[in-house]
């Protein structure tokens, strides 16, 4: 068995293994990262053989570490990063460059529809009509998005959306509020089969799906990092966030919203956004947590999603794509008779 994992900001965990009656057998630990002493590496493999094939990342990690000679330097990679690796190759966990991908961009449509076709797409998906898929948003309304379990009014002021004119809508997934200005964030959807990110946690898996955005970013001059658990940030400040939903049908929904040109002062009239949860980011003000891409970069709007289609391209492979006539028409419908409806929007009121 074989299994590989990229450690998010890291290097490349390889791990080749057999199980032989329920037990780790021939475990070899190999990868681009960083080790001292030599010595220390055959001791990790030592480790790991003998293992119950049942046992967990953690407990996997916590054998690793237990045989790392005192003083040992791990560079690029982790006792958990290797746990995930053999997690991986006991799942059969696929790779990025396994799959076909598709990258649609397509022209504006409603913030509903938007919500509508993310479900739409994670099911093709998971139903193998359709291959995993990236796509970046394009609208041309203001809107703010809540996440499936927040409270309506709780998250958003009734007064300062009928002032600026903001739709107000719920996806699928869970997290928290997003601020949709037209054209001032950046905002895509992944679709991707669940066996990408077999054998990881939950958090594990935000980072992995988003390490080519951190790297599109840097490649711009932006020194961008991952902040536990679905923040994309840099040392200016946050960028934007992240939110999964899993269907339960082998595919998974992975979304993210990247501010561009943010009205910072909108948005707070906009969202109740309260002290206790701007207490733990180390501000007092919304404002300025999102920091804008534009004040980084310089560039334009469309010169970022450049950069991010031609980073996700060069890194995995992927052909322009475009949603189908049925799946349009399938989002149209669940638009009608979920998204826009009161009963979904005030699930949670």
């Amino acid at each position: 068995m074989h299994g590989e994992y990229k450690v998010p900001g890291g290097k490349l965990v390889v791990v080749d293994l057999e199980v032989v009656d329920g037990s780790i057998q021939e475990f070899r630990l190999a990868g681009d990262f960083f080790l001292e002493p030599d010595d220390a590496l055959p001791l990790i493999d030592q480790a790991v053989n003998g293992l119950s094939a049942t046992t967990d990342a953690a407990g996997i990690a916590a054998a690793v570490r237990a045989a790392l000679p005192e003083g040992a330097v791990l560079l690029g990679f982790t006792p958990e990063s290797v746990g995930v690796a053999v997690r991986r190759a006991l799942s059969r966990a696929s790779t990025w460059q396994e799959y076909d991908w598709e990258i649609v961009h397509e022209g504006p449509i409603s913030p509903n529809e938007h919500l509508a076709l993310d479900q739409v797409l994670t099911e093709e998906v998971g139903a193998g009509r359709r291959g995993p898929t990236l796509r970046i948003w394009e609208w041309d309304q203001p809107a703010v998005v809540i996440g499936s379990f927040q409270s309506l009014k709780n998250e958003v002021d009734p007064a300062g959306a009928a002032k600026y004119g903001v739709e107000v809508v719920r996806r699928i997934s869970g997290g928290g509020a997003m601020f949709m200005d037209a054209g001032a964030i950046i905002s895509y959807s992944l679709y991707v089969p669940t066996d990408l990110v077999q054998g990881m946690t939950f958090a594990d898996s935000y980072a992995y799906l988003d390490e080519w955005v951190i790297e599109a970013l840097k490649s711009l001059g932006i020194e961008a990092y991952y902040q536990p658990l679905n923040d994309i940030s840099s040392t200016k400040g946050k960028i934007g966030g992240a939110a999964q939903k899993r269907l339960g049908t082998g595919a998974l929904l992975h979304h993210a919203t990247m501010s561009y040109d943010m009205d910072g002062q909108k948005m707070v009239e906009v969202l109740r956004i309260g002290r206790e949860k701007m207490s733990d980011k180390g501000t007092t003000s919304a404002a300025k947590r999102v920091d804008p891409l534009r004040s980084q970069t310089g560039l334009t709007r469309a010169e970022i999603i450049d950069r991010l289609i031609g980073t996700f391209t060069k890194l995995y492979g992927a052909h322009e794509g475009h949603v189908t006539e049925a799946e349009r028409a399938r989002a149209q419908e669940l638009v009608e008779t979920k998204f826009a409806t009161r009963e979904w929007l005030e699930r949670v009121p």
